[in-house]
């Protein structure tokens, strides 16, 4: 009996480590597109002050930073806005494109009328990134 239990131990554990194994190689569903809704509002972000700058954190790693405004000239409240940096080679072949959020839900959102600042650090360019402004793509925008 004791070698039965163990046997079936044994295949269960087999079975869960090939699931678990299987299901974390497959990717990552890609990210919604930006709506219908979303790209007639586009217009009405501004981006502003938009400025790079780069410095070495307490690791000694070269640290890239985004820095700039965000404002909101339409009528409604955004609860989420995420930008696509894509980052080119001196070829302007894509090496990097990172989709990351400027507005969140936890800041407050941004209300018609606001600006808010935001701030990217990038650790992680590749070498062969031209070391030129990324272009800044508006990816999601999420109403209130």
């Amino acid at each position: 009996m004791t070698v039965v239990v163990v046997a079936l131990v044994l295949v269960a554990g087999t079975a869960g480590f090939w699931y678990l194994d299987r299901t974390s190689k497959q990717p990552a569903p890609p990210p919604a597109p930006l709506t219908g809704e979303a790209k007639a509002y586009v217009r009405n972000l501004k981006l502003t002050n938009v400025d790079m700058s780069a410095h070495e954190d307490y690791f000694k790693q070269k640290v890239v930073e985004i820095t700039g405004r965000i404002g909101n000239t339409g009528n409604r409240v955004l609860q989420l806005v995420e930008i696509n940096c894509v980052f080119y080679d001196p070829y302007g072949q894509v090496v990097l494109r990172q989709r990351v959020p400027i507005v969140s839900r936890k800041a407050g959102g941004l209300a018609p009328g606001d600006t808010k600042p935001f701030r990217l650090p990038f650790d992680t360019l590749p070498e062969s990134w031209n070391n030129q402004m990324p272009q800044l793509v508006i990816a999601r925008i999420d109403f209130h």
